[in-house]
């Protein structure tokens, strides 16, 4: 299995001034075994360290935080000596809450080691009493695997560089592969289990049951990490996101969650989820100014979870469903892709994305996104013939140069609005960077 994020861990490698690592992300991605597998790539020696239910390390920790101490303890531990070429991996690192206080002093006193932490609740071991290394850390963070990184998975790399090149002449020749793609990908998802399954057994079943499986992991989370009050908020609110966005208006209800539920009900759960990297929350603004984060709406969101597979598998869907597109599943399939889109604009695009309603009408846009001192509006249809005279009419409103509207129709520039395929979702950089074209067609 290929991921991007390699580029940017050899990156943090090779930096003179690099600190200690924490790769972030929700369980199961496949943090372990990115940083095991960098780790075997690019260093001569891997000391790879769970922390949870280690009761040993709990116990080192709790003394004296002088990396040297702590080194002489892993490697007692280990059976082996630990040395400035080993690449020290420490695994779910908010099981011991202390071993993120002792990166400060990795960073300062011991810098010529490459240490990497891994852990997807770190949010909940920052209590109050925990000194957290502020500016003594770099954080990288990790997603479910991309549209590209499926690609790359299924064998399929003449596409992936199709669309890295953002070629879309050649884009278009492969437009029906593209999109058969996109539809497994829409019910394997990018949860690294999943996707290998996928592509070596091609059993979609089995898929299934594996997503099933994480569903089922993170529920058990709820209860494990939060009081009991605090888990049950969680699952109210994770088991209404498929409801909440089925909805013409996806804004988020919280009475949809639970009947006489307000949103001082959920704060905390809310937190919770978004600390484990579960949900997307994105927030409405007000307009469309710079920066986007000034407008932000108190109150209004809309959520989405962490990958397109579970939400899949969490709506019952089938696979004739989505390859098909059965009749029944017309009212969903758009909020379905949009939640596509939405961890694409995450993961692969690095992006921060809004989303903008009228106060008094049904008008709204899906996304908004800030790049390079720009707002550009991003309408998501799910099928091929599209209209977007909502996105026409935000432009000319705010008058914004470029609107984006994802759609399954080929690439096309109408001088005020670019069409850009679903499945060349990751050259959307690239397409926003280009300069506007002067003819409208």
């Amino acid at each position: 299995m290929q991921r991007t994020l390699m580029r940017e861990l050899i990156k943090w490698k090779d930096n003179p001034s690099r600190k200690p690592l924490i790769l972030k992300g929700a369980r199961q991605v496949g943090k372990t075994w990115l940083l095991k597998e960098f780790g075997a790539r690019e260093f001569p020696d891997v000391a790879y360290i769970r922390m949870e239910d280690n009761e040993a390390m709990r116990s080192l920790f709790e003394g004296s935080l002088n990396p040297q101490r702590l080194l002489e303890g892993m490697a007692a531990w280990l059976g082996k000596g630990l040395t400035r070429h080993t690449f020290i991996i420490l695994d779910e690192i908010q099981a011991v809450p202390r071993a993120l206080t002792a990166l400060k002093y990795f960073n300062e006193d011991a810098p010529e080691y490459a240490i990497a932490a891994a852990g997807s609740l770190l949010g909940v071991a920052l209590n109050p009493g925990i000194s957290f290394p502020v500016g003594k850390v770099n954080f990288l963070d990790l997603y479910p695997m991309s549209f590209t990184e499926f690609l790359l998975a299924e064998g399929a790399k003449n596409l992936c560089e199709l669309i890295s090149g953002g070629d879309f002449s050649m884009i278009d020749v492969f437009a029906e592969q593209l999109t058969d793609k996109l539809k497994q990908y829409y019910y394997v998802g990018g949860m690294p289990e999943a996707v290998l399954e996928h592509s070596t057994t091609k059993d979609i079943q089995r898929v299934r049951t594996i997503q099933n499986d994480i569903l089922a992991t993170y529920e058990r989370d709820f209860g494990k990490h939060t009081s009991k009050e605090t888990a049950e908020r969680c699952r109210e609110i994770w088991q209404s996101i498929p409801s909440q966005l089925a909805k013409e208006n996806k804004k988020f209800i919280y009475g949809m969650a639970g009947d006489g539920r307000r949103g001082r009900d959920y704060k905390g759960a809310l937190q919770f989820l978004s600390d484990c990297g579960l949900v997307h929350l994105i927030p409405r603004v007000s307009k469309a100014g710079i920066p986007l984060e000034a407008y932000k709406s108190t109150s209004g969101f809309k959520l989405y979870i962490t990958d397109v597979g579970l939400l899949g598998a969490m709506s019952g869907l089938d696979s004739a469903t989505l390859v098909e597109g059965a009749k029944l599943f017309q009212e969903f399939k758009g909020a379905y892709t949009e939640q596509f889109v939405c961890q694409e604009l995450v993961s692969t695009g690095g992006f921060k994305p809004y989303y903008w309603s009228a106060e008094n009408s049904s008008g709204e846009i899906d996304f908004l996104l800030q790049e390079q001192g720009m707002i550009y509006p991003i309408e998501v249809k799910s099928a091929t013939n599209v209209r977007s005279r909502s996105l026409s009419a935000f432009c000319k409103r705010y008058d914004l140069d470029t609107g984006v509207r994802l759609s399954l129709s080929r690439y096309r520039d109408e001088g005020w609005m670019r069409n850009v395929p679903l499945y060349a979702i990751g050259a959307l950089r690239s397409v926003l960077l280009r300069r506007p074209s002067l003819h409208s067609s």
